[in-house]
């Protein structure tokens, strides 16, 4: 049973369409993290006390950390696909296939192409015209 798998994904969310040859199934996986910039806070009247903020690299470590956990969470449910089209708006699809080519097991991507925004049923019109058009389909 062949098992073609679609995703779209920013550092927002991610859309996964898993079509196989009886079914077809939508996931979605929200990040849930947000690049916060805490810059022109204020200092404390006092010319010697501390100021208590957190350091830009410090927030980029952090924000780092989240988007790894988001990533593994993506890679966890792309994995045993026969299949793979990447599609997103950003730097995001680019990272995720580095990801992909570091694992041990890294499933044969079909192609990695930028999209803006689409509705499901969009998304999932193209991912099937995409593996209807390289000769995979189900």
């Amino acid at each position: 049973m062949t098992k073609q798998i679609g995703v779209w994904i920013d550092h927002k969310r991610a859309v996964i369409l898993t079509v196989s040859e009886h079914s077809e199934d939508m996931q979605k996986i929200e990040s849930g993290i947000e690049h916060l910039r805490l810059r022109g806070v204020t200092r404390s009247r006092s010319p010697y006390s501390a100021q208590y903020q957190k350091g830009d690299d410090q927030l980029d470590k952090q924000y780092d950390g989240y988007l790894n956990k988001y990533y593994e969470s993506v890679l966890a449910r792309l994995r045993g696909a026969d299949a793979l089209l990447i599609l997103g708006p950003g730097e995001a699809k680019m990272e995720l296939k580095k990801r992909l080519e570091r694992g041990k097991t890294c499933p044969p991507i079909s192609g990695v192409f930028p999209a803006d925004k689409m509705t499901d049923r969009q998304f999932a019109a193209k991912v099937r015209r995409h593996f209807a058009e390289v000769g995979e389909a189900v």
